[in-house]
């Protein structure tokens, strides 16, 4: 199956940065967290638990900017294309592909091979992306609750009673981290069942040839021969069908 084209114009700069700051942000949350939970070796809890702190307040406000931000940053609505429009619009229902809800899942269940192009987003792909801030959120308030700074907040307490005191929150906070790794292992899996070019755009933002996919008409217009090393787009051309 042929790929649409990676263009730069899918995710600008500044979300190819905050995807870096979250993959960091994760990794050692996920790993200081465990040795938190799991203290296997001696003399490192002091660096650990300040790690997580640091690394909790950065992932929270990557995710603030990037929630602002997409009112107000460009982006492409599909892959593709060098068209841009306000990126919140990328995560709204769209024409492009409100309608591919069933062939997304029967691509996720391995009953279709190949799956439906079009935005830049794929249906399920939109709803993990509004319950993923949502289970940040979540993990966020449990680790508050036992933060010694924060954790006699009235509404933090009331919390924490009510489920029935700290130890049932850790565990509470543990498992929500359980469910963002497995959350992580399929969304790697994803990426990576696509080919290396959705990977090295979002690394180190390098665009790659492909179809290329007309917002306006919502089709396949042609292909993108441009060469691979060519970074900056003004030389690739594409061939309109």
């Amino acid at each position: 199956m042929a790929h649409l084209a990676h263009y730069r114009q899918s995710h600008p700069l500044p979300y190819v940065i905050t995807h870096w700051i979250n993959l960091i942000s994760i990794v050692v949350l996920i790993i200081s967290g465990i040795y938190i939970h799991f203290p296997f070796m001696p003399g490192f809890m002091g660096v650990a638990r300040g790690a997580h702190i640091f690394f909790a307040f950065t992932m929270i406000l990557n995710l603030i900017f990037r929630v602002i931000s997409s009112f107000f940053v460009k982006s492409a609505p599909a892959g593709g294309t060098r068209m841009v429009t306000t990126d919140i619009k990328s995560f709204m229902p769209q024409v492009d592909n409100r309608h591919q809800l069933w062939p997304w899942i029967k691509y996720y269940l391995f009953l279709q091979k190949d799956h439906p192009l079009g935005a830049k987003y794929g249906v399920p792909q939109k709803i993990t992306y509004v319950f993923i801030p949502i289970l940040i959120i979540c993990i966020a308030f449990t680790g508050f609750c036992m933060w010694a700074p924060s954790s006699t907040a009235p509404l933090l307490v009331a919390f924490t009673n009510g489920v029935g005191g700290i130890m049932v929150v850790r565990i509470i906070h543990f498992y929500l981290m359980c469910v963002f790794v497995i959350f992580m292992m399929i969304h790697v899996y994803l990426v990576f069942i696509e080919g290396t070019a959705p990977v090295k755009m979002m690394f180190i933002w390098k665009e790659h040839k492909g179809l290329v996919y007309d917002p306006k008409v919502h089709t396949i217009v042609g292909e993108d021969d441009m060469d691979e090393s060519d970074q900056g787009g003004s030389k690739s051309t594409a061939n309109a069908k």
